[in-house]
């Protein structure tokens, strides 16, 4: 493609770091590169305690074990969402609970989660889809008047903030990718943010393997043993570097990504006014994203799929995005729905995510501008021969 969809990129010191850990001697997890990324995410992200995981999964899946579910409890979460946020807790025994997103901002609905809460009811896994934050004061309030735990999943959130808070950092846990397609990489990579202190012990436990290595490494105990279930979910001493250069250059990578945002925004906005297509909304006050997607809504399924071939024709990579859960076959089986999914089923067929990553330049996004542009004057034309 002329105009790939995402394209990685190293933006600072990524191979330096790892020729010195190698010359440090140690590739294996929890090393000095690991500790500095853990120091950078606890102080620029403001949550208690930070571990990285070999992805964002991975975080999810150590979540749903620190929330001690059992066989039948349930959690809430939207349909909308990629596999892994219901999987994590369909692991543990838990029936996923989908519930319908807001048309707005395509996040969980926070308006419809108290309908859908029931005696199994142990948690409510919220997803701040494009790196937009959910209703995280109702959500929080709601689940403090029924007692449940609060999961983040913001996997495309880094560094983007809701009442100047960092998402990530509001519910009792978070969870962070570092995949190539995220703002801030590391090839595969991810991170468990812990936001309340009765977590933090149990999660270090899990998180090697069920054994309590990390207290013998700090010289707390004489020996190591196996205390709890668990498994291997540190990354490399590699991963860690190459993600410590990207995390120094977060703020540049960040502001990139946004002015990328809205130089999309202010691009297609005519074809927004004019009916054409919607935008993703952009006035928000108290919550700032991160530029993590940028999307259309076309008005059929049909129009999304010309739309993406004539973008493919023109050499420029563009892509759905989720197929919902609810209605997929595993989500049938192993959850249910909570409400009704009217704007999931809709906007599910008619988004349509444009390029956006690091390097594209100005002039790259303006060429997906004028291509859009350029498909929806000539169903015009078309319309006005006929």
């Amino acid at each position: 493609m002329k105009i790939p969809f995402i394209q990685p990129a190293a933006v600072g010191a990524e191979l330096a770091n790892i020729a010195d850990a190698l010359a440090r001697g140690q590739l294996a997890g929890d090393g000095h590169y690991t500790r500095r990324c853990h120091q950078w995410l606890e102080q620029r992200l403001g949550c208690r305690h930070a571990l990285l995981t070999h992805s964002g999964t991975s975080a999810l899946d150590m979540a749903a074990i620190l929330c001690d579910l059992a066989p039948g409890d349930e959690v809430i979460l939207p349909s909308y969402t990629f596999v892994s946020t219901a999987n994590a807790f369909v692991l543990r025994g838990a029936v996923p609970v989908f519930v319908d997103i807001r048309a707005d901002n395509l996040n969980l609905d926070e308006r419809l989660i108290a309908a859908a809460i029931t005696p199994r009811t142990r948690a409510i896994a919220v997803v701040h889809y494009a790196g937009v934050a959910c209703e995280m004061d109702a959500i929080m309030a709601l689940a403090s008047r029924h007692h449940l735990l609060v999961v983040e999943d913001a996997a495309q959130a880094l560094l983007a903030t809701y009442k100047g808070r960092k998402l990530g950092t509001i519910g009792h846990l978070g969870c962070i990718s570092f995949h190539e397609t995220k703002n801030l990489i590391s090839g595969e990579g991810g991170a468990l943010l812990i936001n309340d202190e009765r977590f933090a012990g149990r999660a270090e436990v899990v998180r090697e393997k069920g054994t309590d290595r990390s207290r013998f490494l700090r010289g707390e105990v004489d020996k190591y043993t196996w205390i709890d279930i668990g498994s291997s979910y540190l990354p490399s001493e590699v991963v860690a570097a190459f993600l410590e250069a990207q995390l120094a250059q977060a703020d540049a990578v960040t502001e990139r990504r946004r002015a990328v945002w809205r130089r999309y925004h202010v691009g297609l906005q005519a074809l927004a006014a004019a009916g054409r297509i919607g935008l993703p909304r952009g006035d928000y006050d108290d919550r700032q994203d991160n530029g993590h997607l940028f999307y259309v809504l076309a008005d059929t399924l049909a129009t999304r799929l010309a739309l993406a071939a004539h973008l493919k024709a023109l050499g420029i990579s563009s892509i759905s995005h989720y197929v919902p859960l609810h209605s997929s076959p595993a989500g049938r089986k192993w959850g249910r729905a909570g409400s009704e999914m009217t704007v999931t089923d809709d906007i599910c067929g008619r988004l349509l995510r444009l390029p956006i990553y690091y390097g594209i330049s100005d002039a790259q996004v303006d060429a997906v501008i004028n291509a859009v542009k350029q498909f929806y004057s000539a169903r015009t034309q078309t319309r006005a021969a006929r």
